[in-house]
């Protein structure tokens, strides 16, 4: 209760500063108003978010027209979870010779540095299952074998790559765990793949009957394994470089006094290793991710914990680790508080409202209109609805990109049977496409706007 108190003393204030939309929330906002409204995700939808993470947007608008509070709430109760959870894992693992909560208020804490936790991206929720993987793995070093379990482990990281497929990677952790805790790692290790692949059989199953299945391949798996959308929506790297200096620092400082630190159980050992190989894992993922997918740094959180404990054990000087607990509580309320505080505007940060949503001022004259922006610029989507499956401008290529082949003019004009009411031409564009589809946009009129043209009945 204590934790909780005080994250939501560190939290609760800027909520009544108010609580900037980010261009990734907006992104979610519209894949779920998309799905809500009856479209397949890939089918009816040019957009590369996971499945899971696409279908959990849709669930949250049946609720409430874009409720960013939702958002907002959903992920802090998953911070709390993760670190609730680990601390327990650490707490019955034995894995430090002390007990207690100092391992979830370190979570906590580090946590709060960035407004990117904040945010119920697909990167948090699937991190919160590969924390709920890491006690399914655990037990086979006293307990010996237990499918169950090992099965749990894969099934549950399979879940976490389909709310963020670079999470994958977690599988070389889960190999790790194997090799260095179980008596058969091959047999255990097939039992992982069995229980990670399982929820891809299912999910698949469905993109199957619903004919979205080449659509997934085609705008999820090879665009995120090649990159291509990676971090379109977070901060730029050179601001996620700068929010991780607290939590590298701190890190740093935890492994020497670790290393410093004799282990006496040999499950300690193994345990330390594995921390070490999720480290590694966290730096693959956040290459893949390309270092600025929202909730990076929720992946450096969990041997951010561990390590911390030794860092927090008893010293000769405890004063010291209590002067260096309120430092890092100050820093973390300094950082967060920067644009309000007087100092703020010494932090080399830009303030979190520097990266909120704003309308477009070209377009402030369309309101609660559907719309389709020929384009990157997603902001005149923040007063209006999307109307058709093209969300994504570097996906919708695959149909704006070739308007020289039959196929891709047989897809617009079955895409766009129920043209929007407005239509914003960034590429100038509209020539081509009345000439091609006449029918459909060959009724869109000027308007006293550059580039926004609108309907005519």
């Amino acid at each position: 209760m204590v934790l909780l108190l005080l994250v939501l003393a560190v939290r609760l204030p800027l909520l009544w500063l108010g609580v900037p939309l980010s261009a990734v929330e907006l992104h979610a906002f519209l894949i779920g108003e998309r799905l809500h409204s009856g479209a397949m995700p890939y089918r009816d939808l040019y957009d590369s978010t996971a499945p899971l993470a696409s279908t959990l947007y849709g669930l949250l608008e049946a609720v409430g027209s874009r409720p960013l509070w939702l958002y907002r709430a959903l992920a802090l109760a998953l911070l709390v979870m993760q670190a609730v959870r680990l601390n327990r894992i650490l707490n019955r693992a034995d894995v430090h010779p002390e007990r207690g909560y100092v391992a979830a208020l370190t979570y906590l804490l580090v946590a709060s540095v960035t407004s990117d936790l904040d945010i119920l991206s697909p990167l948090l929720v699937g991190h919160t299952l590969v924390v709920y993987a890491l006690s399914a793995l655990l037990p086979t070093s006293r307990e010996g074998y237990d499918n169950r379990r090992l099965f749990q482990a894969g099934f549950l990281l399979g879940l976490a790559a389909l709310f963020y497929l670079p999470l994958a990677l977690f599988l070389l952790l889960a190999l790790f765990a194997v090799i260095i805790f179980a008596a058969n790692s091959f047999r255990s290790f097939l039992l992982l793949l069995c229980g990670f692949f399982f929820p891809y059989v299912v999910v698949g199953t469905v993109l199957l009957y619903a004919d979205a299945l080449p659509a997934f391949s085609q705008f999820h798996l090879r665009p995120t394994l090649a990159g291509f959308t990676a971090g379109a929506d977070g901060m730029p790297r050179l601001v996620q470089l700068r929010l991780l200096i607290l939590p590298g620092v701190l890190l740093a400082a935890a492994l020497l006094r670790t290393f410093a630190t004799s282990l006496g159980l040999v499950f300690q050992v193994k345990f330390l290793q594995l921390m070490l190989v999720w480290l590694v894992v966290t730096i693959a993922v956040i290459f893949v991710g390309d270092g600025r997918a929202p909730g990076t740094l929720v992946l450096a959180l969990p041997p951010l914990t561990y390590f911390g404990l030794f860092l927090w054990q008893r010293a000769p000087r405890p004063w010291l680790l209590e002067l260096l607990l309120l430092v890092l509580i100050g820093t973390v309320v300094g950082i967060r508080y920067r644009s309000v505080l007087p100092f703020g505007n010494l932090l080399p940060i830009p303030a979190e409202e520097s990266f909120a949503v704003q309308p477009n001022p070209a377009y402030t004259s369309v309101h609660n209109q559907t719309l389709l922006v020929l384009g990157t610029d997603r902001r005149p989507y923040l007063t209006n609805r999307l109307a058709t499956p093209y969300l994504d401008w570097r996906l919708a290529q695959h149909d704006f990109g070739h308007l020289n082949e039959y196929a891709a003019i047989f897809r617009l004009a079955h895409n766009m049977r129920q043209p929007p009411a407005y239509l914003i031409d960034e590429h100038n564009l509209l020539p081509e496409l009345r000439y091609k589809l006449p029918t459909t946009f060959g009724r869109y009129a000027p308007t006293s706007t550059p580039h926004l043209f609108k309907l005519v009945k």
